[in-house]
């Protein structure tokens, strides 16, 4: 399951960056009355302040196995390409795929990452649209040229902010509704939106902003404060930077993860045997228990060391030391992929993310030189009322037309703070009458060991949409939460648990192990007896004083 589904993302790159040459031999090959004809027509189609740039049909390829290795097919679709410009200074992309057949109906919108800029971080919820036999369609946000990691070529450029910020999701969906239906000559009668990160922060401002334009929402890590996020990601690049001996080694990373485990363990909030922490928002834990008492070696931190991680963990601080933002959990400390180790890493000589910060100070701003008290205002006063919707807004209008919004996050995260989507959901439970009101129409799940958006070392696998971890063993309601949300959203079925895969790494397809992830407040408790690495050795409790 694993592999094949990796190589249907594969499949999705191909098809989206296919020679113009290709895709024209098969058009001029295909029936004029067909798919094709119509597929071609939407090249002329007229939309407000939107130009087609291209609409081409893509063939159906089918599945093939050779070596032992399977390589799944995909139907026939019209891909399209549009751009949009409503003010002189904007230039949303949209992508769209539609099935030349077996269309059920369902219009499928999906997110970006990071700074945005191009479409290929929508494809792999694409990928599972399209299986599904949904139009399913993604935007690069309106910020190209900048990319995912890169964000200086938005400088001066407040209008892309905005787009970024607030506006593109919202365009993409209207403009792919639209295509959808000049294509199939009606509308869609659902309507399913799924994203992660940025593309997170895009769902939430549609169930915020524009209720109307999804029956159902899935969204992983979600960037709610988009100005502390990055301030966030600063503030641990300056403390790994502080002096010579402030950066983490991977090996001194081990050691404190290990190290976050064993105390956390020793405290309730795991079991033994896991390589994560089920519960590290109850954990407490200083790093300073593995601070040298003698020579520095790779069996301790030094007190440089024990600095960076203390700021890891705090997040961003005032002068009086009091929390400006959130920190990273105990178990996140992990040198993998947009780990703790990327955390220190420079991109171009510069912290990751820091293209935010050019926006308001400029081509010449100096990280080294930035100030949190004196600094942070002006960022704020800037771009706070363009890119922070997020933190604004209500789910009121998107709960009262029986809207469906999932959020999850994984506790390791590293570039999210998961503390930031609790605190979310909560203050939404307060404005709509207490969290088992909020639960008739939003519900959060929390992933034990789960990093950005998938990896990790706990259960990851649980969302067809993402490309990041494996797929799900099964796509049904009970291992994806996809399916959870399309059965919430047509037949009312709730969803109080999801079960989370962790899949080999050595051995593609075999699962070391599954674990329930509850609806938050709950969490999942081992019974007592039976295996830890199966998931009906666990129930879900909501715990004491909740």
């Amino acid at each position: 399951m694993k592999q094949r589904d990796a190589f249907a993302a594969i499949a999705a790159v191909m098809m989206g960056v296919m020679a113009p040459t290709e895709a024209a031999a098969y058009v001029h090959a295909a029936a004029p009355d067909g798919p094709t004809a119509r597929c071609s027509a939407l090249g002329a189609l007229h939309l407000s302040d939107t130009r087609v740039v291209s609409a081409t049909l893509v063939p159906a390829k089918a599945a093939e196995t050779n070596v032992g290795r399977a390589t799944p097919g995909y139907r026939s679709f019209c891909r399209v390409v549009a751009r949009v410009q409503s003010a002189s200074d904007s230039d949303i992309g949209v992508e769209i795929w539609l099935p030349a057949d077996g269309w059920v109906g369902v219009f499928h919108g999906n997110g970006s990452g990071g700074f945005g800029g191009a479409f290929t971080t929508g494809y792999s919820g694409m990928v599972d649209g399209l299986r599904r036999g949904f139009a399913t369609a993604t935007t690069d946000t309106g910020t190209a040229p900048a990319s995912p990691l890169e964000g200086d070529a938005l400088i001066g450029q407040p209008r892309k902010w905005r787009d970024w910020g607030r506006l593109s999701t919202h365009v993409m969906t209207t403009t792919g509704k639209a295509i959808t239906k000049a294509f199939y000559g009606r509308d869609a009668k659902r309507s399913y939106y799924t994203g992660c990160s940025t593309g997170g922060q895009q769902g939430l401002i549609e169930s915020l902003y524009y209720p109307a334009d999804y029956d159902g929402i899935l969204v992983g890590a979600p960037v709610i404060n988009r100005t502390w996020g990055h301030a966030a990601v600063l503030w641990d690049y300056a403390a790994a930077h502080r002096t010579p001996g402030s950066r983490l080694s991977d090996a001194k990373l081990k050691l404190l993860n290990r190290a976050a485990i064993a105390t956390c363990w020793r405290q309730g909030h795991g079991l033994a045997g896991d390589r994560f922490i089920s519960d590290p928002m109850s954990c407490k834990f200083d790093p300073g228990v593995v601070q040298c008492t003698g020579a520095g070696s790779d069996s301790c931190l030094t007190e440089g060391e024990v600095a960076t991680a203390r700021a890891f963990y705090s997040g961003p601080t005032n002068r009086d030391g009091k929390a400006s933002y959130f920190g990273w959990l105990p178990g996140s400390e992990m040198p993998d992929t947009f780990g703790w180790s990327f955390l220190q890493t420079p991109i171009d000589d510069q912290p990751p993310f820091g293209g935010l910060f050019k926006w308001v100070f400029g081509a010449g701003w100096d990280w080294k030189a930035f100030d949190f008290n004196r600094d942070m205002p002006a960022v704020q006063a800037r771009l706070d009322p363009i890119v922070n919707d997020a933190t604004r807004g209500s789910l009121g209008a998107f709960a009262a037309r029986g809207g469906k919004l999932i959020i999850y996050h994984g506790l390791a995260d590293t570039l999210v703070a998961p503390a930031q989507s609790v605190a979310f959901y909560e203050r939404h439970a307060a404005q709509l009458g207490g969290i088992d009101k909020l639960a008739d129409n939003a519900r959060l799940f929390l992933a034990p060991g789960m990093m950005h958006c998938g990896g990790g070392t706990g259960p990851d696998a649980f969302n067809g949409t993402l490309g990041i971890p494996p797929q799900p063993p099964a796509y049904d309601a009970q291992h994806d939460l996809f399916s959870a949300l399309i059965d919430w959203t047509d037949k009312g079925d709730a969803p109080d648990q999801v079960i989370a895969t962790k899949f080999a790494s050595e051995d593609a397809g075999k699962i070391d192990m599954q674990r329930p992830l509850c609806a938050y407040p709950q969490k999942a408790v081992y019974r007592g007896w039976g295996s830890t690495l199966s998931a009906s050795s666990f129930r879900c409790v909501v715990p004491d004083g909740n």
